[in-house]
């Protein structure tokens, strides 16, 4: 079922504003078979995502089903910021990232890159600065920085240092689409009716009930020790948080609510590796099959499984 804006108008697909590690863009149709049947039969008409990162399943489960309410969360406070103020400030996001990428793309390539790295260490150097729980104009200035540090840096990535600093590269984009207006505010409208928080996925248990559909995008576990993408926040997400994780599946399934995981599977590398089959025994796994980079320099790309774990 389509959704309509706040003002009353048809909305086209919101889609991610940021490319983030381990999006899931490309796995959204083989999620949709894994979605549970009262989803598909308007029966559940709450939706959570405690670890939201880009939110690409979150657009699609909002936009093509009744869904009345909904909570995201991430640890991450730069993403959760972005997301409040694109909530809230869209207009005044759009008119100050649109003068950014009219400055940007005037200039020459050397420029550019200069560009990016005085505004890389601006972002860096104002992060005392900035109060994550209180909104004021800095928050519109911050989010314009993280999408442009997002669209121009290396491969799109964002990465943060134990200290909390974007430290990714520049990225040779030849004209990077900086500001898509009309996306942001289709993913405005996405969340107008979504409550938006900072903190771990525990803070999602109050709002779980029967009524809910959970899914759970945790930082994938690392097939080996090359393949570990390095920390998109300063919190490490260690074999014993993926057993606590774990635990919580276990009592939100108590609580009746229908829930899909994801994570990587270890099988990929040691046909051995029972990790998930242990810590999810008594739910379903399943696998599909997905295009990452398979080496630590990532050019090189290739199919390889990931596991679903649901609870129906």
């Amino acid at each position: 079922m389509g959704q309509t804006t706040f003002d009353g108008k048809e909305l086209s697909d919101a889609k991610p504003f940021l490319k983030w590690a381990g999006g899931k863009g490309q796995l959204l149709k083989q999620f949709e078979n894994y979605y549970p049947r009262e989803l598909k039969e308007g029966k559940i008409t709450k939706y959570c995502e405690p670890f939201i990162g880009s939110g690409a399943v979150f657009y699609h489960i909002m936009q093509n089903y009744d869904i009345q309410e909904s909570l995201i969360i991430d640890v991450n406070q730069e993403l959760i910021l972005a997301y409040q103020t694109i909530k809230k400030h869209v207009d005044s996001l759009i008119k100050s990232l649109s003068i950014l990428e009219k400055k940007y793309l005037a200039k020459k390539q050397e420029e550019r890159k200069d560009f990016f790295y005085e505004t890389r260490e601006a972002f860096n150097n104002n992060l005392e600065k900035i109060d994550f729980d209180h909104f004021s104009d800095n928050w519109i200035e911050r989010t314009q920085q993280l999408i442009f540090l997002n669209k121009t840096c290396f491969n799109g990535l964002f990465r943060v240092n134990s200290k909390g600093g974007f430290n990714v590269p520049f990225g040779d984009h030849k004209n990077p689409k900086i500001c898509h207006s009309e996306n942001l505010r289709n993913v405005s409208s996405v969340l107008q009716n979504t409550t938006v928080m900072r903190g771990d996925y525990s803070k999602s248990k109050d709002f779980i009930d029967e009524n809910t559909f959970v899914y759970f995008d945790p930082p994938y576990r690392p097939l080996n020790k090359t393949s570990s993408f390095t920390s998109y926040s300063k919190f490490e997400f260690t074999d014993e948080e993926q057993m606590k994780l774990a635990t919580f599946f276990k009592s939100m399934d108590w609580k009746g609510a229908r829930m899909l995981l994801s994570n990587s599977d270890p099988k990929n590398e040691n046909p051995d590796d029972d990790f998930f089959e242990d810590a999810y025994q008594t739910f379903n796994i399943d696998r599909v099959l997905a295009s990452r980079a398979i080496n630590s320099k990532g050019g090189k790309r290739g199919k390889i499984s990931e596991i679903i774990v649901t609870n129906y």
